[in-house]
């Protein structure tokens, strides 16, 4: 904590002895050294305590981001279903389309083309059913 060396020691000890005497010396050394005990340990209580509170913290956050990304993961696994359910209902609606398209051009023929409308109105250009088996 301090860094007091022997020779700041043997100072602090002389100027003690000849402002307090030799008699009082003694007493006065195990009162420093009681304050200083004290002392230390405050601090050291107070660095646990506040190291118990940093810890704390940390796991408060830890179980906060947890949550976050649990509840994140969650998202993510709802968005893919709905995009899987989109996915297979658009495949779905597309096979629908396409068999729509097959039956319709069964029963649609094709436009007329720039060629056929130089013919005359008297002129059917649709096919007649002539071919009667009896």
């Amino acid at each position: 904590m301090f860094d007091i060396g022997f020779a700041e020691l043997v100072l602090i000890f002389i100027v003690g002895l000849l402002v307090l005497g030799p008699e009082r010396l003694p007493g006065a050394i195990r009162t420093v050294s009681l304050w200083l005990g004290r002392l230390r340990r405050s601090f050291t209580a107070l660095k646990n305590e506040i190291e118990r509170e940093v810890g704390a913290e940390e796991i408060k956050r830890q179980l906060h981001n947890e949550a976050i990304m649990a509840n994140l993961k969650d998202t993510e696994d709802s968005l893919k279903d709905s995009f899987n359910q989109v996915e297979s209902e658009f495949r779905e609606s597309e096979k629908q389309l396409k068999s729509l398209e097959y039956d319709i051009s069964d029963v649609v023929k094709p436009e007329p083309s720039a060629a056929d409308d130089n013919r005359s109105p008297t002129q059917n250009t649709t096919p007649q059913n002539d071919t009667k088996s009896s």
